[in-house]
């Protein structure tokens, strides 16, 4: 598991080993790095001798990594040149670029065009025209470079040095113009907003380096789970199980005018493993799943009839009487209870944190409309990472925010943020294979209270950290889905059952 940290608590973490007059060589560390990481992507494709390099300087710190890296290349045989986006640039780092035998040039509206062209055509950019504390994206010439650069076309490879100008640290919104990164480069510690909202498209891969900060960083802002995090999460059968202590999953989904979001539904928790499946609904919707999914067992039943571990409601139940009420039920019920889609509108004021929620930003929006909160989906799509937080102190719900990057916030305010979708997931029925991912992962962990302590996480994150590790395993099941072409959403739990596999050891010894 990956922790990310707010640009405001790097730059805390880093006051006390300035105030030990160690600030040079925090940025000797970061510098070198940056290099490291440079010459591995211009040794990719072709080598760092004969290559051309420029280094976007601005006024702050991350100017003087970029400079003092852009040097480094500029030793190995990089032709470097970097371009000076303020009068304000690290006299030290511009001195020992220059004595490496690095070409400085000014920013000015004289030169804009020329210059934007020579970065549109080097083989490699470094990024370091503002950093963490960068505020409102780029302004005036910087914010114009950018803007032509990418008329001209995009450089060979783009690599930013702590996160891409324009970046928020904190939310991963973007201002303005920003020189999307093939890599970033991020120093000290993972920053937020290079996991969440449009941070995380803006980024490309991020490798952290680490600088010497480790003892004075606070409480993570956000963490991010790695594939084989899913061990500590995923409930292996015990030779002692059967069917109900497995985890019984009671789903209410599907409608006359919806029936297959109840077959896609069933069939992705079935995929990732539950003791067993109560299905409710209309009799159409029921001899579907029978015809598609005989292990299902179903029925016309109500919510307080039939004994589960947990519920998932919503997906596909539009207009539909019966499935909102044993929405209803299912929310009321205490039992944790995914909620999704069309079961979204009923939620009551207040829930518990075992209540998870999953909208998108349209269906988060209406959430907050319903509430006397008007806020646009485009807003939502921009910050992510605070909108389901308030969504979660205003519900006391689990909230997991889909898109690109799915947020998760937990109504303790512990936060995560997964980036492992591919753009071929954006299509109908998606939402529905997530929420029965989801729905397994929490009945067959109904009864662990511990889930999250494997993962050093307080018991009150145990939700989020289940909703975190579904949109994780659907990202993963559509990646290697992709690989054989576009991806066929009712074909996604035989891949989720790869992912599953291949991660964790769910053959008998």
């Amino acid at each position: 598991m990956l922790s990310a940290y707010t640009g405001k608590q790097v730059r805390a973490a880093e006051v006390p080993l300035l105030d030990a007059g160690l600030g040079d060589v925090l940025m000797q560390r970061a510098a070198h790095g940056l290099a490291q990481v440079a010459a591995a992507e211009l040794a990719a494709s072709g080598g760092v001798y004969g290559s051309t390099v420029v280094v976007l300087a601005g006024s702050g710190n991350n100017g003087g990594d970029a400079l003092y890296a852009g040097a480094r290349l500029q030793r190995r045989g990089a032709g470097t040149t970097a371009i000076l986006t303020s009068d304000r640039v690290h006299a030290d780092a511009l001195a020992a670029f220059r004595a490496a035998g690095g070409r400085a040039e000014q920013l000015t509206d004289s030169n804009l065009d020329d210059l934007a062209a020579r970065t549109a055509g080097a083989d490699l950019v470094l990024d370091g025209i503002l950093g963490t504390g960068g505020v409102g994206g780029l302004r005036d010439a910087a914010a114009e470079l950018v803007k032509r650069t990418a008329a001209y076309g995009r450089p060979g490879r783009v690599v930013a040095c702590d996160v891409p100008s324009g970046v928020n640290a904190d939310t991963g919104e973007v201002s303005g113009q920003v020189l999307e990164a093939d890599v970033t480069v991020t120093f000290g510690a993972l920053k937020t907003g290079l996991v969440a909202g449009a941070g995380a498209r803006a980024a490309g891969r991020v490798v952290p380096i680490d600088i010497g900060l480790n003892e004075t960083l606070p409480t993570p802002d956000a963490y991010v789970l790695e594939p084989e995090d899913l061990r500590s999460l995923y409930a292996v059968p015990r030779p002692s199980d059967h069917k109900y202590s497995r985890g019984v999953l009671g789903i209410a989904a599907g409608s006359a005018m919806y029936p297959g979001a109840a077959v896609l539904v069933t069939g992705a928790a079935l995929g990732t493993g539950v003791g067993m499946i109560r299905f409710l609904g209309p009799q159409a919707v029921t001899s579907l799943i029978n015809t598609v999914h005989p292990e299902a067992v179903c029925s016309q039943d109500s919510v307080g009839e039939s004994h589960v571990q947990a519920w998932l409601v919503g997906p596909g139940a539009t207009e539909d009487e019966g499935q909102h009420q044993r929405a209803h039920d299912a929310i009321a019920s205490g039992l944790p209870t995914v909620v999704d889609a069309g079961a979204l509108p009923l939620l009551p004021e207040t829930v518990g944190g075992n209540v998870i929620l999953t909208p998108h930003a349209g269906e988060l929006a209406a959430l907050f409309e319903r509430r006397g909160n008007s806020v646009s989906r485009e807003a939502i799509e921009a910050a992510p990472a605070d909108f389901a937080r308030r969504a979660a102190r205003e519900t006391g719900a689990t909230v997991l925010l889909k898109g690109s990057t799915t947020v998760v916030a937990a109504p303790s305010g512990e936060l995560f943020c997964q980036t492992n979708a591919t753009p071929w997931l954006a299509t109908a029925g998606s939402g529905d294979t997530l929420a029965g991912i989801l729905g397994a992962l929490v009945a067959t962990n109904a009864d662990n209270d511990d889930v999250a302590a494997a993962l050093g996480l307080p018991p009150s994150s145990r939700w989020g950290a289940l909703a975190a590790a579904a949109a994780m395993l659907h990202g993963l099941a559509g990646r290697r889905a992709a690989r054989s072409g576009p991806v066929v959403i009712s074909d996604l739990p035989s891949y989720v059952g790869q992912v599953l596999a291949e991660l964790i050891p769910l053959r008998d010894p």
